[in-house]
């Protein structure tokens, strides 16, 4: 019988490089409170958020993608030519066709590369990173470039305070490749399809709708066993979590779980993502774009055991445990 040969499969992988971007335009509480009724006061107590970004009309889904892949492939020492594939992670394309990746792909230097997109939402990055790890663990790529990128202001009311307050504009990447042991973790990941109305975009013609006390309770309930899920499959202990960086999906939520998971192990020097204050909700952005704001502030150092954890629409969620680069 005619065998089919398989690509030697690698034991680990890692993340070699990270970047992100942001639109220049800063979009703060004060200036809300000008165009509906709210007030800094009110957004702080609710969500944590103090300023945001917003991409200019102009400014596109795959302008932001590609400055934030450049960056995170100048950081990890290679070159466009050495990315064999592009994943981006995104739920706000302005249509389904043509895909994100492949627009980004070319205008990065990423030739005849496969290049497809990823919607989980505000989950997309940690399960564009599980793809992207187990394509380079199977041998089907050698270095894939990870983007979640989104432009909520395109698919948010304006002048709806439940929503208006809270998305922003932003995009962050990895790239993932070959390491000499595992740096990245098994994925822990599902989903809640009977709640899957709470956040939802009804047609082409409207806008993102929230139900966010029912959001709010599947978060601070149901996430945190999802987070210990991830560092239970990558064969570690929650006390050697040295960083926790959850979806930035509203500070209350961020500070629940964490707490959940320090009363279960986890550390009272664990550090905290809370790009949330200065970034606002970027959906499939906020992680990666909090990992390279962290590192850059030097609250993150090479080597650091971080936990990732994404969860939003869809309900799908989805974390793992990584080093950071």
């Amino acid at each position: 019988m005619t065998s089919i040969k398989l690509p030697a499969a690698l034991s680990g992988t890692r993340i070699l490089g990270i970047g992100s971007y942001q639109p220049e335009t800063i979009v703060t509480n004060h200036d809300l409170a000008k165009v509906m009724e709210t007030s800094d006061e009110w957004i702080r107590d609710r969500v944590g958020i103090v300023s945001r970004r917003f991409a200019g009309k102009d400014e596109k889904l795959t302008d932001m993608a590609v400055e934030a892949g450049a960056k995170a492939i100048a950081d990890s020492g290679l070159t466009p030519g050495d990315v064999d594939a592009v994943i981006v992670a995104t739920c706000t394309m302005p249509s389904p066709i043509p895909n994100a990746a492949a627009q980004v792909a070319e205008r990065i230097g990423v030739t005849a590369a496969p290049a497809f997109d990823v919607n989980a939402a505000c989950a997309g990055f940690c399960y564009a990173l599980a793809t992207a790890s187990d394509m380079v663990r199977s041998g089907s790529s050698r270095n894939v470039l990870v983007i979640g990128a989104e432009k909520l202001t395109d698919w948010v009311d304006p002048t709806d305070r439940s929503t208006a307050i809270i998305f922003a504009d932003a995009a962050g990447a990895v790239v993932v490749g070959p390491g000499d042991e595992p740096s990245i973790g098994p994925v822990a990941w599902g989903s809640a399809g009977e709640l899957a109305d709470t956040i939802a975009i009804a047609d082409r013609n409207s806008s993102i709708h929230q139900e966010g006390q029912a959001v709010f309770r599947w978060a601070t309930t149901q996430i945190a066993p999802v987070a210990i899920r991830a560092v239970e499959l990558a064969g570690v202990e929650l006390s050697d979590v040295d960083v926790f960086v959850p979806h930035q999906a509203n500070l209350r939520i961020v500070e629940a779980i964490a707490k959940r998971l320090r009363s279960k192990g986890a550390r009272e020097d664990m550090v905290i993502a809370r790009d949330i204050v200065e970034s606002g909700n970027t959906s499939s952005a906020s992680i990666p774009m909090a990992l390279d704001h962290m590192r850059a502030a030097g609250e993150i150092s090479s080597g650091d055991v971080v936990l990732l954890m994404g969860f939003g629409a869809g309900l799908s969620y989805a974390g793992q445990v990584v080093r950071c680069p």
